[in-house]
């Protein structure tokens, strides 16, 4: 009866013989077409410019095509040209014609055209019409349909084709076919894509690829603890807001923060300026990558940078003291310093601080805010909850992302599966309860969400953010501890203060049997599955492997963010997974736009392959094949009631 219920529901959509014969017809065809592409991607990390240029260029898909389309026809130079015109369409076009005396003559823009054609078809060929009709513009939409469907051997349609770009040129609009054409090359390209965590923070502008991912055609983020931190900071979690603006004015990102997001700083500055004028506070001083600050604003920024540390540490040690099932006291630094004598009592040991100046903090309550830095962070937390592309920001991430995902065979996570010195899952305290491997997960998951859509600020939920941000056993952090503080206020040279050991996964990672035991814990085959990571570097130029486990653990991140590219030897990776085999593709640092135009050379360092599969993968062996075949099963069940007269047949 419950399925005879459903088959008449599915019979308002399919309500005759007819109409579901040819769905039938229709879905087991598309389960025959080629698998199609996946990118995946970690840790941007801000970096917009080069998160751009990798989408644009498929991280070298395009290229590869063009390469194999015209290796005969074009030598090397012109393969290039003909790829920074799809990358950057308008900026290339804009160099010829100031090149050129002539400008753009009619013979190159039919050259181009038919070229950029050509190249549409390839790219597209993979997707039925229907897919590729809904992906044009609608301005063009019926002529480049038709365009893309008109056989090179055709020799019936040949003077129509010739007429069509000819047209296009003497009417005036071959400028914005060909800008077209090439967004349309970029998006069928890369079908899917997967950010692996931590689009935020260190990098001036991940304001900027939220606005890319938010306007994507097909992607899914998997959670990093950056993301986290920014996230909680959205919904107004006052320790996470002042990490979040710490971290931004570390890396010298106030720019993001003030025009970006349009976030008043002032009141901020204020503080600082009183509190922390005669400072020196030189280990405050923001970290520069690509740009210089004039010494009023760097003194600034680093008086603000220490002003807001300060709150960050108050606001924490309350969060400890409040949530003791953390288990955190080590961070309770405040209350551990001699402030007379500027001595750190810590396990038994007696630090000197290299900082001793402590204008806001009163000895006998160390972790009580002054009224003037409670009335900075109320602002700023109202700030915060009350930005309008900021709550835009991170409903999409609430929305899309999660601690983990399943996706054709493959397992994505940011960090890890917290594990013990054994190996076996750490079976950690949670929400009254114990939980470990995949239950863990789904229990970070769903208190994720809960913060998010309780209306009433529940701040239990919201506290469980910053131990995703920081915790012992939080699988997006996979550390023991952090050593912020430690960092500001002792001597850099002794590392045993600094040292945060990470979760034994990362060591555990390196065996097949361990990789295997997780995929398991998820449902994913073992024997053909992947896991895929980010979070921690990978030091490729000290000859360390991306591929763990025997292949059965791949970390891709190879460094996009610039912080982290003398560490990597390299910019970024992607993992490329299309119909015919897993690759991972590792990058040169993006320098700029200008730079790519006129470039002569290929952008791809190197890649590996992973895995070459035994003929074309197809819709049929993708978690969406497996859904359209089960469509399948229940159209056949409707086309069977219908012949049998068990269900009525429609017709207008």
């Amino acid at each position: 009866m419950e399925e005879l219920k459903y088959l008449k529901l599915l019979s308002k959509q399919f309500p005759n013989i007819p109409a579901v014969s040819t769905e039938i017809i229709n879905l087991k065809a598309i389960l025959n077409l080629p698998k199609s592409t996946e990118h995946f991607l970690t840790d941007l990390h801000g970096e917009h410019e080069a998160f751009q240029y990798m989408l644009k260029t498929a991280s070298g898909v395009i290229e590869y095509k063009i390469n194999n389309i015209f290796d005969k026809e074009l030598n090397e130079v012109e393969k290039r040209d003909l790829a920074t015109l799809i990358f950057y369409p308008e900026e290339k076009m804009e160099k010829i014609e100031n090149k050129n005396i002539d400008g753009l003559t009619e013979e190159w823009y039919k050259d181009s055209l038919d070229k950029i054609i050509k190249l549409c078809k390839e790219v597209s060929s993979i997707y039925t019409r229907s897919k590729v009709r809904k992906a044009l513009p609608e301005e063009f939409a019926y002529i480049i349909e038709e365009l893309l469907h008109l056989r090179d051997d055709d020799e019936n349609k040949k003077d129509y084709h010739e007429q069509i770009t000819s047209t296009i040129i003497e009417i005036g609009q071959a400028k914005n076919f060909i800008k077209s054409l090439s967004e349309l090359i970029q998006t069928f390209a890369v079908d899917k894509l997967h950010i692996i965590g931590d689009i935020y923070d260190r990098g001036p502008n991940p304001h900027k690829i939220m606005d890319v991912l938010k306007n994507h055609h097909n992607v899914d983020i998997q959670w990093g603890n950056h993301d986290i931190l920014w996230m909680g900071a959205g919904l107004g979690h006052k320790p996470l807001i002042a990490t979040a603006i710490r971290i931004a004015l570390r890396y010298g990102n106030l720019e993001m923060i003030e025009e970006g997001y349009g976030i008043n700083m002032r009141p901020l500055a204020r503080l600082a300026m009183e509190n922390y004028k005669g400072d020196i506070c030189d280990v405050f001083c923001p970290k520069l990558l690509d740009k210089e600050l004039e010494e009023k604003e760097l003194r600034i920024s680093t008086q603000m940078q220490k002003a807001i540390a300060i709150i960050q540490f108050k606001l924490e040690g309350s969060l400890i003291k409040r949530r003791a099932e953390f288990n955190m006291n080590e961070a309770l630094y405040l209350e551990k310093i001699d402030y007379d004598k500027g001595i750190l009592y810590l396990n038994d040991n007696e630090i000197e601080l290299t900082d001793k100046n402590f204008p806001t903090i009163d000895p006998d309550d160390p972790y009580q805010l002054s009224p003037q830095e409670e009335e900075v962070i109320n602002q700023l937390s109202e700030s915060f909850k009350n930005n309008d592309k900021l709550q835009e920001d991170i409903r999409f991430l609430f929305n899309n992302g999660s601690m983990y995902k399943k996706y054709n065979g493959n397992l994505l996570f940011h960090g890890c599966v917290p594990l013990n010195e054994d190996d076996d899952f750490a079976c950690v305290d949670v929400g009254g309860r114990r939980a470990k491997g995949k239950e863990l997960l789904d229990f970070f998951q769903d208190i994720i969400r809960k913060s998010y859509s309780d209306t009433n600020g529940d701040e239990d939920q919201r506290d469980w953010l910053w131990y995703l941000w920081r915790g012992e056993y939080s699988p997006l952090f996979g550390k023991d501890r952090m050593t912020t503080f430690l960092r500001y206020f002792t001597d850099e040279d002794d590392k045993s203060l600094y040292k945060e050991n990470k979760n034994p996964y990362y060591k555990a990672r390196e065996n097949e049997f361990t990789c295997k035991k997780i995929l398991s814990e998820f449902g994913v085959d073992p024997e053909k599955g992947h896991i895929i990571n980010g979070h921690t570097p990978v030091e490729e130029k000290r000859g360390e492997s991306p591929i763990k486990g025997n292949g059965r653990l791949l970390v891709i991140d190879g460094g996009i963010s610039a912080a982290y590219q003398k560490k990597t030897g390299i910019a970024g990776y992607t993992l490329a997974y299309t119909h015919s085999e897993l690759r991972l593709i590792s990058h040169e640092p993006f320098i700029s736009k200008e730079e790519a135009l006129t470039k002569r050379s290929h952008d791809t360092v190197s890649s590996i392959r992973i895995m070459k599969f035994d003929g074309q993968q197809k819709i049929a062996d993708t978690d969406n094949g497996a859904k359209l075949q089960d469509d399948v099963k229940y159209l056949n069940k409707l086309l069977e009631a219908y012949e049998k007269g068990i269900i009525k047949e429609k017709y207008k």
